[in-house]
C-alpha cells in the first residue's frame, strides 16, 4: 500500500522543486518552445502522480473499483500492491484527490467556456464594425481591416479564422512588417497556444497555492509570445519583426520608464540582440530528460505489477 503514498510524495516534491529550477534556467528565453515542453512535462508528471495515487487509493478503499482496475491483470498483479491495509486513510485520500480532479475539470471547463464566449463576442463586435457589403460572400479572406486610430492586429479564431488589422497599423507598418505580424499570429494559432494558456490558467485558478501551477501560469504567456516571435523572425528577419512589434506598441507607453507590459521591451531587445542558442545535442538532451519526467510516476505506479509478472 506504499505505492500511492510514494506517488503523492513524488508529486509534492516535483510540484515544489521543479518551478525553482525552471525559473532559474538561463536558456528558457532563448529556447521558448523547449521551455514550454519542459514545463508541460513537469505539469503532466504532477498530474500523473495524483491520478495514479487516486486510482490505487480508490482500489484499496472500494472492492468495486479494485475489480474494475485489475480486471484484465493476471492474479498475482493485484496482490503485489497489497491494497487491503489503511482502508479509512485510503478512502479519505481518494476522495480528496477526486475532489481535486473534479475542481480541475470544472476550472478547465470554465476557462474554455469563457474563451468561447469571448470569441463569440469579439466576432459579433467585429461584424458590427466591419459589416459585409451587399452581395459579399459570408466568409473571410483571412484578412479583415478595421477603421481605428490605434495600431493593432490580432488573429481571430474561426471558423473561418482570419487576421484582423486596423487602418492605423496599415499606415504605420510596411508590407514586410505586416507579413511578420501575420506570421506571429499564425504561430500562435498553429501551435494551439490558446489551449495551453487555458490549461495553465485553469490549473492555477483551481490550485492557487501549488507552486508548479502558479509558475506555469506566470511563464506560459511570456514563452508563447517568444515562440511566436521566433516563428516570424525565421521567415522575415529579426529586425523586421522587432520594428513591427515597436510599431504596434509604441503608443501604449510600454517603452517608458515604467512600462505596463514589461515583456514588450524585453522581446524587442531579444530580437535585436539574441543570445546564443543551445546546441542541437543540448536541446536533444533536455528534450529527452523532460520526456522522461512523466515516465517516473508511471514506473512507480506500474513497478509492483511488472515485478509480479517476472
Amino acid at each position: 500500500m506504499t505505492v500511492p503514498f510514494v506517488l503523492l510524495v513524488l508529486g509534492a516534491l516535483t510540484a515544489a522543486m521543479a518551478p525553482r529550477l525552471l525559473v532559474r534556467a538561463s536558456w528558457a528565453d532563448r529556447e521558448p518552445v523547449l521551455a514550454l515542453w519542459v514545463w508541460s512535462c513537469v505539469v503532466a508528471a504532477v498530474l500523473l502522480c495524483c491520478l495514479g495515487s487516486l486510482a490505487l487509493c480508490a482500489s484499496a478503499a472500494w472492492a468495486a473499483v479494485r475489480w474494475h482496475l485489475f480486471a484484465l491483470a493476471p492474479p498475482g498483479v493485484m496482490h503485489a500492491y497489497a491494497l487491503n491495509p489503511y482502508g479509512f486513510l485510503s478512502a479519505a485520500t481518494a476522495l480528496l484527490l477526486a475532489c481535486g480532479g473534479a475542481r480541475s475539470a470544472a476550472m478547465l471547463t470554465r476557462e474554455l467556456r469563457t474563451g468561447r464566449a469571448m470569441r463569440r463576442h469579439q466576432r459579433a463586435e467585429l461584424r458590427s464594425r466591419a459589416p459585409f457589403l451587399p452581395g459579399e460572400r459570408r466568409t473571410w479572406d483571412r484578412l479583415v481591416v478595421l477603421e481605428s486610430e490605434r495600431p493593432d492586429a490580432w488573429w481571430q479564431p474561426g471558423p473561418p479564422p482570419g487576421l484582423v488589422v486596423t487602418t492605423a497599423a496599415l499606415r504605420r507598418l510596411n508590407g514586410q512588417q505586416l507579413d511578420a505580424v501575420r506570421a506571429h499570429e499564425l504561430g500562435h494559432a498553429r501551435a494551439r497556444h490558446d489551449w495551453l494558456l487555458a490549461c495553465a490558467y485553469a490549473l492555477a485558478a483551481g490550485f492557487p497555492r501549488v507552486p508548479v501551477f502558479n509558475g506555469f501560469r506566470q511563464q506560459v504567456h511570456q514563452l508563447v509570445e517568444l515562440a511566436a516571435d521566433d516563428v516570424a523572425s525565421r521567415r522575415f528577419g529579426r529586425l523586421t519583426t522587432a520594428l513591427a512589434l515597436v510599431g504596434l506598441n509604441e503608443d501604449r507607453a510600454v517603452f517608458g520608464p515604467c512600462p505596463a507590459p514589461a515583456q514588450v521591451p524585453g522581446r524587442v531587445l531579444r530580437l535585436l540582440d539574441p543570445g546564443p542558442r543551445l546546441t542541437r545535442l543540448r536541446r536533444a538532451q533536455l528534450c529527452l530528460v523532460a520526456s522522461l519526467v512523466p515516465a517516473v510516476p508511471l514506473l512507480v505506479a506500474f513497478g509492483p505489477g511488472i515485478g509480479a509478472l517476472r
